[in-house]
């Protein structure tokens, strides 16, 4: 697991980190069901802008988020454009930009650890249902830190079709981008089954 942990003393590194999973579960679930136009989209913004300055982070941090995530919203972008009113691709799009970066800011301000106890926790009472809590939380830790990975995959591999000379075209960023996330997938299956993960 690459954890994105970065030491800092702000009022949101020092949440809890059950508090900033339920928040950024809450946010997520919000900005599906309430952002619905351009104006509701740039509070939405507003929002992830002011948590990554209260998290002393800083706009630059925000800016290299943004810069890893950008060939996923070229794909995403291009494909809605083909479907939808721009308008509404502008928005699908501009939603899980929003929320990719919340979610890279739990994972800059929380580490890995306190995460998935967190998440333990919090999936507790499910267990008279036949629910493992431990799996469970570990899923969920293991995909809010997979967000920004395979993000930082397709700026790796679009650098490295810049440097040969192969024209940007989001069918020929979205094959590789698979193979590398399910190899990712793959390496990661191996490390939790060598550590006796089922």
């Amino acid at each position: 697991m690459i954890a994105l942990y970065r030491d800092g003393t702000s009022a949101v590194h020092r949440l809890p980190a059950g508090v900033k999973i339920a928040a950024l579960m809450v946010f997520a679930l919000a900005i599906s069901v309430g952002v619905s136009g351009l104006v509701t989209l740039a509070v939405a913004s507003a929002v992830v802008v002011l948590c990554y300055l209260l998290a002393g982070l800083g706009v630059a941090e925000l800016g290299r988020q943004l810069v890893a995530v950008r060939w996923i919203v070229l794909v995403m972008a291009v494909m809605q454009l083909l479907l939808l009113p721009v308008t509404d691709a502008l928005v699908n799009t501009g939603r899980v930009v929003v929320v990719v970066v919340l979610a890279a800011l739990v994972s800059l301000t929380t580490r890995t650890g306190d995460m998935l106890d967190a998440m333990e926790r919090m999936l507790g009472p499910l267990r008279r249902f036949g629910v493992n809590p431990a799996k469970v939380g570990l899923l969920l830790s293991l995909t809010i830190t997979t967000i920004p990975v395979i993000a930082g995959f397709a700026t790796s591999i679009r650098d490295a079709q810049r440097a040969r000379g192969v024209p940007p075209r989001p069918t020929r960023l979205a094959v590789p981008l698979l193979v590398a996330s399910l190899r990712h997938a793959d390496d990661l299956a191996d490390s939790l089954a060598a550590r006796g993960v089922e």
